[in-house]
C-alpha cells in the first residue's frame, strides 16, 4: 500500500529562494505541512502550533538541573 499525498500549487506565490513565480507547492507528509519549490531546492516545514508555541527563539538553555 502506498501513501500518496496530493501536491497543490499556490497561485501567485513567489519562491523566497529563487524568486520564481507559481513554483511553490503545498503538501502533507506524515501529517506535517510542507512547502517546496519545483525550480530550486527550497523546502519549508510548518510545525504544529503546540510545538511552535513551546519553543523560545531567544533562549540558548539546553536544560535546567535542580540538585
Amino acid at each position: 500500500m502506498t501513501n500518496k499525498s496530493k501536491k497543490r500549487f499556490i497561485a501567485g506565490a513567489t519562491c523566497p529562494e529563487c524568486k520564481s513565480l507559481d513554483s511553490i507547492m503545498l503538501y502533507f507528509e506524515n501529517n506535517v505541512e510542507k512547502l517546496a519549490c519545483t525550480k530550486c531546492d527550497y523546502n519549508e516545514t510548518q510545525a504544529e502550533p503546540k510545538v511552535a508555541s513551546a519553543t523560545r527563539p531567544d533562549e540558548n538553555v539546553i536544560g535546567v538541573f535542580k540538585p
